[in-house]
């Protein structure tokens, strides 16, 4: 057995695999998509045709970090209920729109995913990747996924996370270290699990074509960012940032964040690429499409 496949059996060693597998799978592809992505805004309902192009192309050794589990259920709870949306407390009305919108969320891509793989709902918080132990279950999961014909659908468990508890236990956990997880946004956890598996590409889509120099000219797309070594890529990427304004919805970070979060993925060795979910994850990925690719050659 090479050294490659122990520390792969090593790494899911609590769940049971096939012991007769010639060739464990790895992490190819680590894909993020955004909750406004996901939505018709001209109409406010559900992209169908995102959800089918993309869930067709997902298989074992891809993992999807997926938003959109609150802002399709807003949508489901106004058809529902004659277009009124929920009013009131806003930490409380974004946890009841989550806790409707995560089985709409997950139906969606089991409608899509080939039937031939299993589809298993991963639902996390800020508290499991900054604890060691949780950190290997996690990790662990992901690869029995992967090596049990199953697609893993990672999102943040909106439902029954507690805003205000989460912030405090953030302030603690940063009165003790400086390398704290806090997953407030998807980038970021989509980031940190393509470090946990070790992904050779790490997708986030967008609802734009990639990174612009100047948002408000989409001539300026910036398609590739490279260097020899990250230090030169990080350097690139910081002059990047100085031109990134606004977000696509209130609360998020946009494309700053999503600059940001690619550093620690790219420093380990993971392609990154930034690109419009419209188009198929093969022809991004394959360069096919306009798109944003971040890597140390």
């Amino acid at each position: 057995m090479t050294e490659q496949k122990k520390k792969l059996h090593g790494s899911f060693s609590n769940f049971p695999v096939n012991p007769d597998d010639e060739e464990l799978i790895t992490f190819d592809v680590v894909v993020k998509i955004g909750s406004m992505a996901l939505i018709r805004k001209e109409d406010n309902d559900i992209d169908y045709n995102i959800f089918s192009r993309l869930a067709a192309e997902l298989k074992p050794g891809y993992i999807l970090v997926s938003s959109g589990a609150t802002e399709i259920g807003r949508i489901d709870y106004m058809k529902r209920n004659g277009g009124r949306e929920l009013k009131g407390n806003l930490a409380a009305i974004k946890t009841a729109y989550a806790a409707q919108g995560q089985p709409i969320l997950m139906e969606m891509y089991r409608q899509f995913i080939k039937p031939k793989y299993s589809v298993r709902q991963v639902l996390v918080e800020h508290s499991h990747f900054n604890d060691e132990r949780k950190v290997n279950h996690i990790r662990n999961l992901l690869f029995s996924a992967a090596n049990q014909n199953a697609v893993p659908i990672v999102n943040y468990n909106d439902a029954v996370s507690d805003t205000e508890n989460m912030h405090l236990e953030l302030l603690d956990l940063k009165r003790k270290t400086d390398n704290v997880v806090e997953c407030v946004d998807n980038d970021e956890t989509a980031a940190v699990i393509a470090q946990l598996v070790n992904a050779k590409v790490l997708v986030l889509l967008t609802s734009v074509e990639g990174i612009y120099s100047d948002a408000s000219d989409k001539s300026t797309l910036i398609e590739k960012v490279s260097g020899a070594t990250y230090e030169e890529v990080e350097a690139q990427i910081d002059k990047m940032m100085e031109n990134c304004n606004g977000a696509s919805r209130q609360g998020a970070n946009g494309a700053r964040a999503k600059l940001q979060f690619a550093k620690e993925p790219l420093k380990n060795g993971t392609t990154v690429i930034i690109a419009h979910a419209r188009h198929k994850l093969s022809d991004i990925i394959d360069g096919k499409v306009k798109r944003t690719i971040l890597q140390i050659q």
